[in-house]
């Protein structure tokens, strides 16, 4: 499993359940009084397509900043993986020169 794939799902898992629960249609139905009253039916909507606007907008924010968290997080983990990847790499250069020296030495005719 990718090390990245960890700290992406801590973030994300416990926002799941409140995405589903917005997700899920709350808009008000068309009654049978709305024959009458047209617009104050049109203007209840509207008011709630705006409050769901706005919370979808409030949501949006919190998970850029959860996304932002997430990605410096990664980047943290990138630098941590990357110089414990330097020091085998430098060792076993290390090792190829030495080995290769010792290899020209014996094939050397004395």
């Amino acid at each position: 499993m990718p090390a990245w794939l960890i700290p992406a799902l801590k973030a994300v898992l416990p926002h799941v359940g409140t995405i589903i629960s917005v997700a899920v249609p709350a808009f008000t139905k068309k009654r049978a009084d709305a024959a009458e009253n047209p617009t104050s039916l049109q203007q209840e909507q509207i008011a709630e397509l705006q409050a769901a606007a706005s919370q979808n907008a409030k949501h949006i924010r919190e998970l850029a900043e959860q996304l932002q968290v997430t990605v410096n997080a990664l980047e943290k983990a990138a630098a941590i993986a990357e110089a414990r990847y330097r020091r085998p790499t430098v060792l076993s250069v290390i090792a190829i020169v030495l080995s290769s020296i010792a290899l020209g030495i014996t094939l050397i005719p004395v």
